[in-house]
């Protein structure tokens, strides 16, 4: 009888998932080119005491920190693997903790286009929807009641910048596969700090790599309207403008060498916008970021526990430059969660230390697990508790006294 090859799980998984891209929303895993196990590139703190909390009460700056797909198994596998039971990861340092749950207004188990609008604007929404409420009326986000506030903003993932999470903060569209819409809209929301992939959707058709379907060349449009254009690590340690556009691959990024890390595109938009001055004065304006740790949802898409750690890990260190800015700036606040779980990843076991500590899969796709909320900062014991997704921006827009909330957008 002739022998048969067996197909490993990962690679199954990731193949039902793409046929299924209606359902699942097919992302773009990059096959990482490294050795997915050496998480020598993680520096873990050097204490597991909680950071201080600041006597400070007026938010200055607020920095959002989104690890999509991550839930409270993906923080623990990636904190046993990498320092141990009795260690802690950067993030599990901040001083206050809560619970958020996710579903989405048409079911329990959401996406993270409903999720981050929920997130940004509010309100609860259907599946694959982007600043609309299911009815179709748009609702002002985060990002944008901050702007109008005179704050400067900046988005940074490694996604595409038009991806689902990001887009919540800056789009209003029906679907989220409107990618090339996204991107129009982004570039008129007059973003300061743009950072990830997406090229294609910047391009004009004329173009070969591009995806759009028209002779628009987002790019040269963005020069135009004064954005400093990067897509190499050169180009962006030199950049100083306070608009800043750095699309570093056609799709996705790749997370390896020699592509700047989350962490480095993090302290980078801080830098710019920190330093952006108020339209209004000459007094720097405060800023709103959002971080995206795009890339530990589609690790757990393809059940791989190897890449889900290390991805876990590089967001750990894109928040840690979010929480040495918190520490030394005194005035912003920052938050930590995810949009949702993925993988339904369970711990079955391992050593005490843990560094060996196994992983067991329950599903390729999302699940309606809670996810974690951490928090540091002005006013950060507000998001203490078990709550909805909807209240993380309620909260904040309260702190910075915006009324009413939820808002329609104009």
């Amino acid at each position: 009888m002739a022998r048969t090859s067996r197909v490993p799980t990962a690679t199954i998984v990731f193949v039902i998932l793409t046929l299924i891209a209606p359902v699942t929303h097919a992302f773009d895993y990059p096959t990482p080119k490294i050795d997915t196990n050496d998480l020598g590139f993680h520096q873990p703190p050097s204490s597991t005491a909680p950071y201080p909390t600041t006597t400070a009460q007026k938010v200055k700056n607020v920095i959002l920190c989104i690890g999509d797909g991550m839930g409270l198994n993906q923080i623990a596998l990636a904190r046993l693997r990498a320092v141990g039971s009795e260690g802690k990861l950067h993030m599990e340092r901040l001083p206050v903790t809560g619970l958020v749950r996710t579903h989405s207004a048409n079911r329990l188990v959401t996406d993270s286009a409903a999720s981050g609008t929920a997130i940004a604007s509010g309100v609860k929404t259907n599946n694959g929807m982007l600043g609309l409420a299911p009815d179709g009326t748009a609702y002002r986000t985060l990002l944008e009641a901050l702007q109008a506030r005179g704050m400067a903003t900046g988005l940074v993932v490694t996604s595409a910048v038009t991806h689902a999470t990001p887009a919540a903060f800056a789009a209003h569209v029906k679907n989220r596969k409107m990618q090339a819409t996204i991107a129009e809209q982004l570039l008129a929301n007059k973003i300061n700090v743009l950072l990830g992939g997406g090229r294609q959707f910047f391009l004009p058709q004329s173009e070969p790599d591009s995806t759009r379907k028209d002779d628009r060349n987002l790019i040269a449009e963005a020069q135009e309207a004064g954005y400093a254009y990067v897509e190499t690590p050169e180009q962006l340690r030199s950049a100083r403008d306070p608009y800043l556009l750095g699309l570093f691959q056609l799709k996705s990024l790749t997370t390896v060498a020699p592509e700047p890390p989350l962490a480095t595109l993090t302290s980078k938009a801080i830098r710019i916008l920190r330093n952006v001055e108020s339209p209004a004065s000459e007094e720097q304006a405060g800023f709103f970021l959002m971080v995206e740790g795009s890339q530990i949802d589609w690790a757990c898409h393809a059940n791989d526990a190897a890449s889900c750690v290390r991805q876990t890990l590089l967001f750990d260190l894109a928040v840690k430059e979010a929480i040495d800015f918190a520490l030394e700036d005194g005035r912003t606040l920052l938050i930590v969660t995810s949009d949702h779980e993925t993988g339904g990843l369970t711990i079955p076991e391992g050593s005490a230390h843990g560094a060996d500590a196994k992983a067991k899969w329950s599903t390729g796709g999302h699940t309606g697990a809670p996810v974690p909320i951490f928090a540091l900062g002005p006013q950060a014991e507000r998001f203490a508790g078990v709550y909805d997704n909807t209240e993380i921006s309620k909260r904040l827009v309260q702190m910075l006294d915006i009324r009413p909330w939820p808002q329609r957008a104009e």
